[in-house]
Order: structure tokens, then sequence, then C-alpha cells
């Protein structure tokens, strides 16, 4: 098994990947988003977790009919802070003095004191002193608003301060009616011997969750914890149980293998298993297609493989009767010339698939199907630019060899165990001939492995898997490629087949056969940039070489938006990696705005143009790298002058003039008394008046305990 291991790729370029200190230091950056979607036509209390939150000041959404608005933002507080916050919900809470010997009950607090209070204990609550991972420890709850006719599927959620927009997560719009679990509370560092101390303390009627099909549940996994969903179904239902969990964040922090590898598993009501999974495929996302034996009460159960857990093993699981792909034939077919494909999968009965139109341009096409008014999964279909024909059986062997006809994209499948695939072709001494393989890049389950042999049986070429940058989420590269000089003149055959000799209607896969067609693709890293004005970002742009293509690649930016330009970069021949510097001028940018970068070619005599794909360099348990795409590449030039307008200015004690002394002194109340010795030193002053100051902007402290804490900071300790 491989990996889509960048590790030698990403040491070789560091120096030129490198990204300037101010981007550094000002983008935010995000873990999780619980929950990690909502129904058409709700409001959704969700948070996310990450760092560097202090100055965020919006939440941005890709697409329409989604808006997001931000209701508390909780900065990772270190101790004297949450001190002070615990200070201030004291004296809220004491009850005033009362004269001697009487037994009135305190009266109640006023309305915008009990708010306060509110405040505090959920600010209080949420503080973990020692997180289990610091880099998700900071909060922000947002109000997230999906209007009736938002459009289903993936979003993409970032958040953005006045210097910087953060890496993208996952929301996705969905249909079906949704369950939230509590959400959790910041989870504690585990310490050697007393990792009791750190688990979930659940209460018990927290443990199971009575819900109604159909339905999307959202939950997350805590160290050692297993979360149940009871439903009635009735016997002969076809139920698809999908879950998502590294779908929605795709590597996480300080973890082996990098993400949360969720299982699932049935149980009736008796809590006998019933179904189970802990995949689908290769995928680490586990589903269940599961006929129900008999009426009444089922369980679905879902936990970490390892029974690890934190706050960002976040799932979503979809649970009722609904139409579900297992696969496609044919995988693909020449664009303007197709016609959709055969599906397969259950409750598919009288499905209609959504089909892109005549002049879709060639790419790979997300399809679904759509049954009494619910979509389905969606599964990759491509649009080429090639010839196509089907695989013709029988053809498993050279004496009957299906002959073809070079250039030529055979869609065909390993439908059985030991199946293969043989294709036969002439070609001359001396000629290139490259055999391409798609199938797991198009979800299908092959990992093939192609063999050219020449007419006599002797093999000219081989291989099994080939990495391949542009892979993105799939760390088993098992899409085989190969591209040989053909030894003489005559007959050649081509045999496809799966590594671990298995087979199935879903084991589709697209064979390319033709001479070099040299071409490139591009991916830029980051997925956002931010800049000062009149200064400089830069986006590293990997270059995807394709066929052997070895020439020089110019990339430019397109139709860039005011104030940002760039010059053109040109990727010398065999050269992979660029820096792309955009540029800014004296004006700062109206929030984040969408760039393009594109790159430019002649492998022959055609140009060639290919927009660069927006990726974030993500690291899968400790050393491997892996470019996972995004929807957007977006800027943000600033100020680097301009200062975030406080939410709440502090107040500013006036001067009093003492009669008796002649002294003047700080005024805190009007019983005031005079300020303590001196707590603390110069050094400790500074950091503790920028504490007091934010939490006060923050809404956590009064006027009074506000000057009073300041008064203690007047005059430093000898």
């Amino acid at each position: 098994m491989k990996r889509n291991g960048l590790r030698p790729l990403f040491l070789g370029v560091a120096a030129l990947a490198a990204v300037p200190l101010a981007w550094a230091q000002t983008r935010p950056y995000l873990g999780f988003v619980y929950p990690a979607g909502g129904q058409q036509a709700t409001t959704v209390q969700i948070r996310l977790g990450g760092q560097a939150f202090e100055d965020v000041s919006a939440v941005l959404v890709t697409g329409t009919g989604v808006t997001a608005t931000i209701t508390e933002n909780y900065r990772r507080l270190n101790n004297q802070e949450i001190q002070l916050v615990n200070e201030q919900l004291r004296e809220l809470k004491r009850p005033p003095a009362s004269a001697a010997g009487a037994k009135v009950p305190p009266p109640l607090p006023d309305p915008v004191t009990q708010a306060l209070i509110a405040k505090l204990e959920a600010r209080a609550r949420e503080w973990v002193q020692t997180p289990a991972c610091a880099s998700i420890s900071s909060l922000m709850l947002v109000s997230v608003a999906i209007a009736p006719d938002a459009a289903l599927g993936l979003r993409e959620i970032r958040l953005t301060t006045a210097k910087g927009v953060s890496n993208p997560l996952v929301f996705e719009v969905g249909q079906l009616p949704e369950y939230a679990r509590k959400p959790m509370l910041t989870a504690t560092i585990q310490t050697l011997g007393k990792e009791a101390q750190a688990l979930r303390k659940r209460p018990p009627a927290e443990a199971e969750v009575r819900i109604e099909l159909p339905c999307t549940v959202n939950g997350q996994i805590a160290s050692g914890e297993i979360n149940r969903y009871r439903f009635t179904a009735t016997k002969g239902q076809r139920l698809v149980l999908a879950a998502q969990g590294r779908g929605l964040v795709p590597f996480i922090a300080d973890a082996v293998p990098g993400w949360f590898q969720p299982v699932l598993v049935v149980y009736d009501a008796q809590g006998r298993e019933v179904a189970f999974a802990d995949d689908y495929r290769f995928k680490p996302d586990p589903v269940i297609l599961f006929q129900v034996p008999r009426d009444g009460d089922y369980v679905c159960a879902i936990y970490d493989s390892i029974y690890r857990g934190r706050e960002d093993f976040v799932y979503r699981i979809t649970l009722g009767e609904l139409p579900f792909v297992t696969s496609l034939f044919p995988l693909g077919a020449r664009a303007g010339a197709a016609v959709p494909p055969a599906i397969s999968g259950w409750n598919l009965q009288d499905a209609d698939l959504a089909w892109p139109a005549e002049t879709a341009k060639p790419g790979v096409r997300q399809l679904a199907a759509v049954r009494t008014g619910y979509v389905s999964n969606r599964v990759p279909f491509v649009l080429g630019t090639m010839g196509d024909i089907v695989e013709r059986e029988p053809n498993n062997t050279a004496a009957t060899a299906q002959p073809v006809t070079l250039p030529i994209v055979v869609n065909g499948r390993i439908d059985r165990t030991d199946d293969r695939d043989t294709y036969e072709f002439y070609g001359q001494a001396e000629d290139r001939v490259v055999i391409e393989v798609e199938a797991r890049r198009l979800d299908s389950p092959l990992d093939a492995v192609v063999t050219l042999t020449d007419g006599n049986g002797n093999v000219v070429a081989f291989n099994d898997d080939r990495e391949d940058l542009a892979a993105g989420l799939n760390t088993h590269q098992a899409d085989s490629y190969l591209m040989a000089k053909l030894p003489a003149n005559g007959r050649y055959l081509v045999q496809i087949r799966d590594t671990a000799r298995k087979g199935g209607e879903e084991y589709g896969y697209r064979l390319r056969l033709s001479a070099p067609q040299p071409d490139f693709e591009l991916r830029a890293v980051p997925s956002s940039v931010s800049l000062p004005v009149n200064s400089t970002a830069a986006v590293t742009v990997h270059a995807l070489r394709r066929d052997g293509f070895t020439g020089p690649i110019k990339l430019t930016l397109k139709n860039p938006p005011p104030g940002l330009t760039a010059a053109a970069v040109t990727l010398p021949a065999k050269q992979n990696v660029a820096r792309f510097v955009v540029k800014s001028g004296g004006v700062t940018s109206d929030g984040p705005v969408r760039l393009t970068i594109e790159g430019t070619a002649k492998p022959g005599a055609l140009e060639i143009v290919h927009t660069a794909v927006p990726t974030e360099d993500k690291m899968q348990a400790f050393l491997w790298r892996h470019l996972v795409p995004a929807m957007e590449l977006v800027a943000l030039v600033y100020d680097p002058k301009l200062q975030p307008t406080p939410k709440r200015l502090a107040p500013v004690a006036p001067p009093a003039v003492s009669a008796a002394a002649g002294v003047t002194t700080l005024a805190i109340g009007a019983n005031a008394t005079p300020p303590a010795p001196p707590k603390f030193t110069k050094q400790q002053i500074v950091g503790r008046l920028r504490q007091l100051k934010l939490l006060y902007e923050e809404g956590y402290l009064r006027d009074d305990f506000y000057l009073a804490r300041v008064a203690e900071c007047e005059t430093p300790a000898p």
C-alpha cells in the first residue's frame, strides 16, 4: 500500500514555499465545525474550534442561501484571565450587606446583572487549563441561517479577521431533519496512568438518543465514548446508514493515522449485532446497507476504531430508506456525446440521474440520483476528450483479446473474482505508448495492475501504483500508469486486473491507450493569503506534468481584482514548483476577494490553459503531506496601521483631589477606599492591563470591577 507521500517534495522546496511572516502571524486556523451542517429552512447554532481567533470579525460561507453571524468569541484564556472572570462572577453573586438582624432574603439581581452572570458562567464552564489539543481550544459560537432554497451539498466555511482568512472546512446543507448532540466541552490532556480523569463524564440520559427516520444525526466522539441512536424500523426496509467523519475534517492535529476513523454498528432490540462497518471500500467513512429482518427497535452505534476522541472527532450520519448509488457504468464518456450511465445501488427504483448539459466542458462531474424528492450520495463521472468504447467479453486471455485502435479509452470493469481484461493493438518500433487507468480516482475499489507484453508474451512494461500529487485525500494511490517505448513492429497486449484478484460490478475503470499527450495540472498553496497595502504575498504553485511534458509553463493572475497585480512567472523546463508573488497597491480590499492563477503552455502546436486548483497543505500522522483541494483561492489586503475598533470602550476613572492631603488619587466609586499596596511588578502590570482591557471589551467585566483592578496596577512594586 502506497501513500500520497509529498514529504521529499516539500523538503526540497522548503525555502521556496516559505510564506511571509506577517501572513503566518495573522491567519486564523480552523480545526473543526460542529455541527458540520444543517437542514434547509432552518437556523443552526454551531461552534468552530481553532486558534488565533482574537480578532475574528466574520464567518464566510461559499455559495448563496447561507448566512453566518458570530454570537460569541471564546478565545483561549490564560490562568490570570479566567481568575479575573471568576472574581467578577463572585462579586456579582455576592448578596448585598443587610441590616443587623434582618432576615429579609436578598433581592434578585437586576436583568442586566443576571445576563452578565449567565455569560460569565458559560465562559467559565468552557474553560480548560490543559486542553488535549491547544490548536483547537479557541471557540467561535455562530448562528447559521439556511434559506429554504439553498442548494444542497457541501460548502466551505472560513473565519476572517481584519488581517487574514482561515483555512476552509466543510459545512453541508442537507434536506433531512437533523439531530445534534450537546456540544462537547474542550477535552483535557491525558496523563499517563491517569487517562480516566480526562474521559468525558456524559450523563446517562445523553448516552442514547431516540430518532425518527429519515434524518441526519450530528455528534462528537470523546475518548472512550460510544454514541447510540435508537429508531424503529419495519421488516423489509432497505436502510442506508452513511457516516461522515474524515469527509468533514480531512486531517486532525496530533493523531495517527491522521483522521477520525468512525465505526458503525447496528444492534437489534435484544442487543445483538446485526450489521457492522468500519469503512466503505477504500474510504475510512463507513456505510451500512441494511435490510431490516423484522419489525422493531434498532440501535445505531458509532465510535472511533481505537476509542480515541476529542472535540474535533465530528461526525454526521444520514439514516433512512434513501437512494444510494454504489456504482456507475461506464465511469465516463466523451464530452458532448455522453449518455447517462447505468446506475446500481439501493432504493433507486424510478430514480432520475442529474445529468450535465451537452455543452458541459471536459472534466470530472459529481452525479446524484433523485428519487421521491430525496437526493442520493454524489459519485464522480468523467467527461473526456478522447473517443471511447466499452469492454467486450470474453477477453481474459491473449487468444480472446479485444482488438483496439489507438488512441482510445476503454470503459471496462473487473466484474468477478480473478477476472482480467486483455486488449490487443498493433504498433511500430520506437513508438511511445501510454497506458493509464482511472478507477480509484473515480471511487472504484479497483486496485489496478497493468501489464504490456509483446505478441510472444514477453513483458515490455508493468505498473501497479503511481503516486499523484493531485490525489488529494487518497492515501492509497491505486491507479496504474506507464509510458513505454515499443521495441519492434507487431502485436502487443495490454492486460488489466485487480491486485488482490477481487471483482464485482462496482470494479469499473477507464483505460487510456494512446501516444503521449503532454499536459499539466496546477495546485496552489495555501487557499488564502493576506497582505498589507503596498506589500506582497506568495503562493506556492505546484505543476503536475503529464505524459512526459517538460516544457515551460507561464503563470499569470487572471482578471485580478482592483488593487492587486502579479508579474508573470515561468516555470522552466522540468521545474515543478514556483513562487507566485501577488502585489497590493495602496488601497485595502473590501473583504476577501477571489484570485485565479492560470498556467499556459504549448506542449505541441496548440496552446493549453489550466487554472490552478486551490489547496491546503495538510500533514498526516506527523510525516506524510497532502494537498487537500479547496473551492476558492482568496486574498485580503489590509492596512497594517489600522487598529480594530473596540466593541466596548473601557472607562477612565477621573482624578480626584484629597482635601486633607492635597494629593491627587484615583476615584473608583462614591465610597472608594485608597488602593491597596502595589501587587505587581512593571512587567506584570503590562500583561495585566492588557488582559483587563480585552476582558472588558469582550463584555465580561463591569465598570466598577475593571476600574478597581486597574487601580491595583497604578503604582508598580519596587
